[in-house]
């Protein structure tokens, strides 16, 4: 085989595959196809430095990763905003016919899956992204060259990011829960679960293994012309990526629920998991102008499938102890399937609920559950009832310690300080992504520090050794140093992040932005009075912090001694300078990622927002710069590259 042979030989390959994983339409044998593929194999191994991107052979999961690194997207990836019923997606459609009356909507069914960004530059599959937090996921591009529905290449040359969510049709599903039980092997709760699983596992050939399915629902950064979202992702369905198995654009409310009533009545017809239908403005121009929120795309929603109710019966109720002592009853129910989710708990939130609706052990009770809502009893069916149904006794103790309980009518407390329960669950929020945000520390590796007896306070952490470390099963000496190094890293955290850490009660972490920038190391001092005066405190978050700091003032004050937080930094006005109080937009690639350079554009007084309307002052751009660019061009704003904006910095 000669190279143009083998060029050919790679082309008829790719088009099988799509034709049989993207398509559904075969137009080969297995046997042509493993004949042609063992063709390319073997003159690949003889010229391994002509091996074609797009070669099938580079699908093949044989990589061992130590773990992911972190990467950022692009442009944020967005969540939707939820709507329920008729009446929601009524509120919601006025919401947006208010922002441009002139819209139409382009709809699609909502996957149960694992959402995963892709970036091609020139052509080629540079980087495979998990959502993550929005803005930064992890790095899994090996693992997503094995999906066969996800092209190595591509025809479009600019660079383009493409959004989607990675499934697993159900019986594929069924097939790998078929194997785990063979094996001993943990079932997986869900497809989604399954799907997530097999996205980010560090052995790529067991993601190869699993006939993941990759949908695209939108773009991120790109350079495409197209007018109407519809037309946009046709052009990404023609690059050969797999179409939803239904979409329709919609002109109103009408038509919306029609498609929607359709999709809800179709829904057990389809391969894959749904939850719900996405609704989108279709016109592009309209979706930039209307912009976002600080969570969620103005003119997007997900409509959500009706919540599902199962009949089950209540086989015991235990309790929970969480960080701040609250002891809360949970039903432990026969395992109920709902939409291919286990369900074995139920949420009875307080000793109240259960009384009010008399909840019994031995009960057949009602189960709703709604997307990832945790499932609650909704109904007990008393006529059910044989007599051996046993009534819940309100406890006095704490199951953990055993120490008596404070009972405040609704909340059951421990008021034990060394409960174990409290301990662990302190120090998991304390490492937690809202506090110290310590990478490794999770559930499981906490209770065995603490069971181990090697951390008993939040403090003991930072006195960890390697050897102590080493000595607990399982814990490997790259894994433990990890675990150290991050632990280090938490020092010199952000003030509010300290605050926050400390688990004071009713205090959470924009309470603790507020108090750090308020007070600072100070906060311990500040007197009732400054704290309500504070903007969003009241009388029970103001005495819940002051008992706090009476009980602990020590503990804080060595733990600050020990992470040495930053503090706030000081509310400057300021100066005078071109951006001051002005609205600007940023796009495109610059010298420096976006989030820094609207750091400091903020400092300077600007305000930065993600869309552009004719309110904006200014549009800064770098290269690459898409349909932002253009909006301002075509409303009149101002538009300078970022050379221009540092010069008018500078002339101040």
């Amino acid at each position: 085989m000669n190279y143009q042979e083998y060029e050919k030989a790679v082309s008829e390959l790719n088009r099988y595959a799509y034709h049989y994983y993207v398509l559904d339409n075969p137009i080969a044998t297995d046997e042509e196809y493993d004949k042609l593929y063992h063709d390319v194999i073997a003159y690949e191994a003889a010229n391994s430095h002509a091996i074609i991107p797009a070669s099938p052979t580079q699908r093949v999961g044989d990589v061992v990763s130590d773990g992911f690194a972190k990467a950022k997207h692009l442009s944020r990836m967005w969540s939707l905003e939820d709507v329920f019923d008729a009446e929601e997606l009524q509120a919601w459609l006025t919401k947006t016919y208010k922002l441009d009356s002139n819209v139409t909507f382009y709809c699609e069914p909502k996957f149960d899956g694992a959402s995963l960004n892709l970036i091609y530059e020139n052509g080629v599959l540079t980087q495979g992204i998990t959502r993550g937090d929005g803005s930064e996921g992890e790095l899994i591009t090996q693992n997503v060259k094995t999906i066969r529905t996800i092209p190595l290449v591509i025809e479009h040359k600019e660079r383009l990011e493409i959004r989607g969510e990675v499934v697993l049709y159900k019986e594929e599903f069924e097939r790998i829960n078929k194997e785990r039980l063979e094996a001993g092997e943990p079932l997986f709760a869900n497809p989604r679960n399954a799907a997530a699983g097999s996205l980010r596992q560090l052995d790529s050939s067991i993601t190869a293994s699993r006939n993941l399915v990759f949908l695209p629902y939108g773009v991120g950064e790109n350079t495409l012309e197209h007018k109407l979202l519809s037309e946009k992702m046709e052009y990404i369905y023609s690059l050969g990526f797999r179409a939803p198995p239904q979409r329709a654009k919609c002109q109103g409310f009408e038509e919306i629920q029609a498609f929607y009533e359709q999709m809800k009545s179709e829904r057990e017809k389809y391969a894959m998991m749904l939850d719900g239908m996405v609704i989108k403005v279709d016109q592009i121009a309209a979706q930039i102008d209307m912009g976002y929120t600080v969570k969620n795309p103005r003119f997007s929603c997900a409509y959500k499938f009706p919540a599902i109710e199962k009949v089950t019966r209540v086989k015991e109720i235990i309790l929970q102890v969480g960080r701040t002592g609250a002891v809360t009853p949970v039903a432990i129910v026969e395992p109920t399937d709902i939409e291919g989710v286990i369900v074995e708990r139920a949420t009875l939130h307080n000793f109240d609920e259960i009384e009010r609706k008399d909840i019994r052990i031995g009960d057949s009770v009602i189960i709703l559950r709604s997307g990832d809502v945790i499932p609650k009893i909704i109904k007990v069916l008393q006529e059910r009832r044989s007599g051996d149904e046993v009534a819940v006794v309100r406890p006095t103790h704490c199951p953990v310690c055993d120490s008596e309980l404070l009972d405040e009518g609704v909340l059951l407390k421990c008021q034990n300080l060394t409960c174990d329960a409290r301990v662990v669950n302190s120090i998991i929020y304390f490492a937690s992504k809202p506090c110290l945000n310590i990478d490794g520390l999770g559930d499981k590796i906490v209770e065995a520090l603490y069971n181990a007896h090697l951390v008993r306070s939040v403090k003991d952490l930072f006195s960890l050794t390697l050897e102590e470390l080493l000595a607990l099963e399982g814990f490997k000496e790259k894994k433990s140093q990890k675990l150290l190094d991050a632990i280090e890293k938490a020092k010199g955290c952000e003030y509010h992040r300290f605050i926050n850490s400390l688990g004071i009660e009713h205090i959470g972490e924009v309470a603790s932005k507020t108090l750090a920038c308020e007070f600072g190391a100070g906060f311990i001092d500040a007197t009732k009075e400054q704290i309500t005066a504070c903007e969003g405190f009241g009388q029970e978050m103001a005495e819940s912090l002051l008992e706090f700091v009476r009980v602990n003032r020590e503990t804080i004050l060595e733990l600050e001694a020990i992470l040495m937080p930053k503090a706030p930094a000081q509310r400057v006005e300021a100066k005078e300078n071109p951006f001051k109080g002005k609205s600007v937009v940023l796009t495109g690639s610059m010298s420096q990622s976006r989030d820094t350079i609207k750091e400091m554009l903020e400092s300077l007084g600007a305000k930065v927002v993600g869309s552009v309307s004719k309110k904006s002052d200014f549009v800064i751009y770098g290269e690459d710069a898409g349909s932002k660019l253009d909006k301002a061009q075509a409303l009149g704003v101002a538009c300078i590259d970022e050379a221009t904006m540092r010069s008018m910095i500078e002339g101040v």
